[in-house]
């Protein structure tokens, strides 16, 4: 049996952060307490790669005054759903960036280490939107 880490109901750890870089770092940190509290450690690596490039987007692209971005980690019978909100009009797509570009392959590597499916983009209460995957064990 797992402790659940500290402010933890249910399996599901939500919180709001500044739109700054500084606060991808710190929900990082947030979310492997929470795994390690859930007992899936294995999980670190490709959950953290994950929320940072939807945080990054939401930091880079959702540029709406005054409004912070939310970020809610639910644990799931195989892993964990990773969720972004923020109050951008506009909906990440993968593209395909040119070998010389600085940025743009972020959704790419979340298809990749989520998986096709693993992954979207959803309506959330009020304004903006919800970009959400989904990190898991492998099948035994």
């Amino acid at each position: 049996m797992h402790k659940e880490p500290s402010g933890v109901e249910a399996g599901v750890v939500a919180r709001l952060w500044p739109r700054t870089p500084r606060s991808v770092g710190r929900a990082r940190h947030e979310l492997e307490a929470a795994l390690k509290g859930w007992g899936m450690e294995d999980l670190t690596d490709p959950a953290v790669l994950v929320l940072s490039e939807l945080f990054t987007n939401a930091v880079v692209h959702a540029r709406v005054a005054g409004r912070d971005v939310q970020t809610r980690y639910v644990r799931t019978a195989g892993g964990v759903r990773i969720e972004v909100h923020d109050a951008g009009d506009g909906r990440p797509e993968v593209r395909a960036a040119a070998e010389d570009d600085e940025s743009g392959r972020g959704l790419a590597l979340v298809n990749a280490v989520a998986g096709p499916g693993r992954w979207g983009v959803g309506d959330r209460e009020g304004v903006g939107k919800m970009v959400w995957a989904e990190c898991g064990r492998a099948a035994d």
